[in-house]
């Protein structure tokens, strides 16, 4: 019999925390399906950077959850082997005496009345955590002791393991052809292994979301786009100890943090490369990129002015017009749920996400208020804007 009492697709780190979720919530029967792997598409691009520092004070909220998810992660799933391969070296984030100090400062007060412990640092303690960098410009700096990076495939991984223990049905390979819709509702998908039906339906379609567009003829704005990720060998270590990094002084809002021993992963948390089609193969790096990366990296970190290139890489947002995702019901479909748009913040969020996801697609109460994410904002003009401009730093 194949039929569910919610089907989800997409098996990255939103789709697979959203299963695990459903299940945990009482969902007995549950289905995933991805037309690749779990956690082969954009979750495998991700930087993996973890932190509750955002302009947009729901996403702060959001992450929040997230962290005590990644904090706990082996009690979270139930599982004493399981990892989400977090280092917890902190966060540190730094503006100069421009356009980007008044709404740091207002983010950083924001996240302390949400309860978040931050630092305030000179230059001289900023050096002591991260002395590799100069500070000698930097008019505001701040630092989140419980932040860090983790690992978006080991956690996706994981919440499919642990959804698959709880009774989850995972299917890969499949792609979705189309959405069954009946009197308005939705009854199932059509799929290359045939037809399931649910009359629950959660879409985590990410880049590919505009297919979801096709299927029911709703207007959902987001676009794929690409972003160089570096990782720079230098002549100094970038030691696990020492904090992630967001530089709202370079040109390009530099993030970065340790990829071990003295290599450095870094990009820039601007606007992308936006792309004609959903894709998420490798792209070309130019030399342009490289060069206009490294020049502010060096600006930074003077030592990595005689950096070399250990490897490069291109990786994929789903983004939308406010850089912030679409989380809740489809209007006009009933059933229908969907989250897309995550504009780079999607591994940091993840856990939460999930979790409200199938709150939502299960009737219950969410854990946090989805009206702010909802699609009507963009026709009502209620964007979630973040203070710093367009980039994955909202």
């Amino acid at each position: 019999m194949n039929a569910y009492d919610a089907i989800v697709i997409g098996a990255g780190v939103i789709g697979t925390s959203t299963a695990f979720h459903l299940a945990r919530l009482g969902a007995r029967k549950v289905l995933v399906l991805d037309r690749k792997t779990v956690g082969e598409g954009t979750t495998s691009q991700s930087s993996g950077i973890l932190r509750t520092h955002y302009s947009v004070q729901e996403n702060v909220t959001l992450a929040q959850l997230s962290w005590d998810t990644f904090n706990n992660f082996p009690a979270y799933v139930e599982d004493e082997e399981a990892s989400c391969g977090l280092v917890k070296c902190g966060y540190m984030i730094w503006a100069a005496d421009d356009d980007k100090l008044a709404p740091l400062r207002a983010s950083l007060q924001g996240q302390q009345a949400q309860g978040i412990a931050l630092q305030y640092l000179d230059a001289r303690q900023a050096a002591e955590l991260l002395p590799i960098a100069r500070f000698d410009d930097a008019a505001l700096i701040s630092f989140e002791p419980e932040a860090g990076f983790a690992d978006a495939y080991l956690v996706a991984t994981s919440f499919a393991r642990a959804a698959r223990r709880r009774g989850v049905t995972v299917k890969e390979g499949v792609s979705v052809e189309r959405l069954l819709i009946e009197n308005g509702r939705v009854s199932g998908v059509q799929t290359t292994a045939g037809r399931f039906l649910s009359d629950i339906v959660i879409s985590t379609q990410n880049i590919w979301t505009p297919e979801l567009a096709a299927w029911t003829g709703l207007t959902l704005p987001v676009r794929p786009e690409r972003h160089t990720v570096l990782a720079l060998e230098g002549p100094q270590a970038y030691t696990f100890q020492m904090p992630v990094f967001k530089d709202l002084a370079s040109k390009g809002m530099l993030y970065g943090r340790s990829y071990g021993g003295t290599q450095m992963l870094v990009s820039e948390g601007v606007a992308g490369e936006t792309l004609a089609t959903p894709d998420t193969e490798q792209g070309d790096v130019s030399l342009d990129a490289i060069v206009e990366i490294g020049e502010q990296v060096a600006q930074r970190f003077p030592s990595y002015e005689t950096a070399g290139l250990a490897t490069s890489w291109t990786g994929v947002y789903d983004v939308t017009p406010d850089w912030n995702p679409v989380l809740g019901h489809l209007p006009g479909v009933e059933g229908l749920v969907a989250g897309f748009g995550f504009s780079g913040h999607g591994f940091k969020l993840s856990p939460a996400v999930g979790q409200v996801l199938a709150q939502c697609a299960l009737g219950l109460p969410t854990e946090v208020s989805l009206a702010p994410y909802s699609i009507e904002r963009f026709s009502t003009g209620k964007l979630l804007v973040g203070k710093y401009g367009s980039g994955a730093v909202s």
